[in-house]
């Protein structure tokens, strides 16, 4: 029951801070330069890859791409928790997945972003990994 519960309040992290960074996304000015002059250029350059967009668009469609997959992530833990638990519980390679993907969000907040994404993160990662752990050494 503990492990059920673990991945349900990673998944739960996961699922508030996809949402949060989605509505910042779109319904804030969080995410906009503190120099308008910075937005300014965004919208006038093209990456070197295309010129079919702006580093404006690019950004916000990053930032709508990536609270998508944070949702994702919490959202099928969430449904995994909640309605297929036996199934996680008997499949030790969606648990690597889930973790190592969890650890690869942790880098991303550590080494990209700032402290209450990093301090979710990490205590998304944790409830992953002892759910995991639990499921391990107590099936």
């Amino acid at each position: 029951m503990i492990a059920r519960i673990l991945l349900a309040a990673g998944a739960l992290i996961f699922l508030v801070l996809g949402t949060m960074h989605l509505a910042y996304t779109f319904f804030s000015d969080k995410f906009l330069p503190r120099d308008q002059g910075i937005k300014e250029g965004m919208e006038k350059t093209n990456p070197v890859l295309t010129r079919r967009t702006t580093m404006w668009n690019a950004w916000i469609g990053f930032n709508a791409s990536h609270s998508s997959g944070a949702m994702f992530i919490g959202g099928i833990n969430l449904i995994m928790a909640v309605s297929y638990f036996d199934i996680y519980g008997q499949s030790p390679g969606l648990q690597l997945l889930n973790i190592l993907t969890a650890f690869f969000y942790l880098f991303l907040a550590r080494r990209y972003w700032f402290n209450i994404p990093f301090r979710g993160v990490l205590l998304a990662t944790i409830c992953f990994t002892a759910s995991s752990l639990i499921l391990f050494f107590y099936p």
